[in-house]
């Protein structure tokens, strides 16, 4: 199957909106493993006095996740499906929380500094669960993710990231197949299930990940497994923006050349 993007997987998370919630809530774990991934950015004094950007935050689970671990941080909440953000704002959240509807691809474009109109750039932190595996170059969003955080700015990625091994590639195949496809035929929605099950396969596996996260001028990158049926699965990336600038792989290989 050809894998979902752009507008046509918008669409897809629209029409799935009103359901969503009630499918991730019977996932083992799914939550928890969100609130875990978002401790991981260990963000001193509950967050006070930071900015962070929840990048694909969907109907707010991640947001959500990121309340619990920086109860007294400003938190941008972005997502590209209307459907999804429409779910995610009709809860109830403290006005430290703004929802803003744009693809991270173009990020920079709406985040813009009211006095300058320059990207407003400076971000604390930047949480971002399920979101790399659905854009089309995730290199080019890791970079530019990169360059809206502030020097020693933190990042944590919340990826479904196989290890590598066989066994954890048909255990993830085997749930998809029994349980997520035939739930997304009973909602409706059996082409984004699909694509869910297919771009976790096709997807990097955790070490490649890794590797793209350094080239995009990441430092300190650690790779932290979850726990229960998706240790192997999902994993948790760590990494910071460097505190003096230093040149990614492209602008190094430039300079030599």
């Amino acid at each position: 199957m050809t894998l979902l993007r752009d507008d046509d997987l918008s669409a897809a998370f629209d029409h799935a909106a009103s359901a969503y919630d009630r499918l991730v809530a019977a996932s083992p774990g799914y939550h928890g493993h969100l609130r875990r991934s978002a401790r991981r950015l260990r963000l001193p004094d509950g967050g006070a006095g930071m900015r962070i950007l929840d990048l694909g935050c969907g109907t707010g689970a991640s947001t959500a996740a990121l309340l619990a671990a920086a109860p007294w941080a400003d938190i941008v909440a972005v997502d590209a499906s209307a459907g999804m953000l429409e779910r995610a704002a009709a809860k109830r959240w403290p006005s430290t929380v703004r929802f803003v509807h744009a693809p991270v691809e173009k990020l920079a474009d709406v985040l813009t500094d009211v006095g300058s109109g320059q990207p407003d750039a400076g971000y604390d932190a930047a949480f971002a669960a399920y979101l790399f595996r659905n854009v089309s170059d995730p290199e080019a969003v890791l970079t530019s993710v990169r360059d809206l955080l502030a020097p020693g700015g933190r990042l944590a990625v919340h990826e479904y990231t196989l290890s590598g091994r066989p066994a954890d590639r048909a255990v993830w195949t085997a749930v998809c197949r029994s349980i997520v496809m035939p739930a997304g035929r009973l909602t409706g929605d059996a082409e984004l299930y699909r694509h869910l099950w297919r771009s976790v396969v096709d997807f990097d596996t955790a070490p490649v990940f890794a590797e793209r996260v350094a080239r995009a001028g990441f430092t300190g990158v650690r790779t932290l497994p979850l726990p229960g049926w998706q240790t192997g699965i999902t994993h948790t990336f760590t990494a910071q923006v460097p505190m003096i600038p230093s040149p990614r792989a492209d602008e190094t290989a430039e300079a030599v050349a």
